[in-house]
């Protein structure tokens, strides 16, 4: 369904047992799993991301500081940051997840609700608000945990990306039923907009091109080719450069004041 006045659309209808869908073995994010070579490619990427996501957020924070990160999965993100002097915070509804976070020594709340109401200076979504179906609900809760002048960064994928276009229905990143929202560059202005955040900048996700084309090729044609999926992603990510619509997006928000 699509919401015209915020420019997204909506996953129809959600299913009541949409938890079960990331209990998959195939939900990567959701395991630590370096089995197979693209579970070794994927745990590489994840690695050099970590890096950079905590470089960003330090950029962003001027220095260290209180994170909460919504939508922590296996708990890797956070522990990285902890090992650079943050003091961290998690939230995470998928129990198989906490347990692989606990055995990293972080322990996190299933729900945002259950973080104690502190100011963080940091909280972060990565590819995580796609997947809530109370955003604006959830948006209200995010703000009485951040302090006045704080960072917000949100991920998500963008359906008018290059790669979303080539491959319509087959697009790994609709995720369906998992994706609940599917978000724009335009939706997420004025989604966060009117509850008083200013968008700083945005920031394209170079690897997340090649990664939903290697999956979007897998469920086009039942396989994974490496080739087609590289060709494509460099596609996306040269048409992001000249449209500014990325396969993802990092979006930095400040809390006003």
């Amino acid at each position: 369904m699509t919401n015209e006045e915020k420019d997204l659309l909506k996953t129809i209808p959600v299913p009541e047992n949409v938890s079960d869908y990331y209990q998959s073995e195939n939900y990567i994010s959701h395991t630590d799993s370096n089995k197979s070579f693209f579970d070794k490619a994927y745990q590489f990427v994840k690695k050099v991301a970590l890096g950079q996501k905590v470089g960003l957020i330090k950029k962003s924070n001027k220095g260290e500081g209180t994170l909460l990160d919504i939508g922590s999965g296996t708990g890797d993100f956070l522990a990285y940051a902890k090992n650079k002097n943050w003091n961290v915070h998690g939230v995470e509804p998928g129990e198989r997840a906490r347990q692989f976070s606990e055995k990293k020594g972080i322990f996190v709340n299933e729900f945002l609700e259950d973080v104690e109401e502190m100011y963080f200076d940091v909280i972060t979504l990565w590819h995580v608000l796609e997947h809530v179906e109370d955003f604006e609900k959830y948006i209200l809760e995010i703000k009485k945990r951040l302090k006045p002048g704080g960072t917000l960064i949100v991920a998500v994928p963008n359906f008018k990306s290059k790669d979303a276009r080539h491959y319509k229905a087959h697009w790994a990143a609709f995720d369906v039923p998992r994706h609940l929202w599917h978000f724009s560059k335009s939706s997420i202005e004025r989604i966060f907009t009117p509850h008083h955040f200013k968008l700083i900048q945005t920031k394209p996700m170079w690897f997340d091109a090649f990664y939903v084309c290697l999956l979007s090729e897998k469920y086009k044609t039942g396989k994974a080719n490496w080739i087609k999926a590289i060709w494509y992603g460099s596609l996306s990510n040269l048409y992001g450069i000249f449209t500014k619509e990325y396969s993802s997006h990092i979006y930095i928000f400040k809390k006003e004041e």
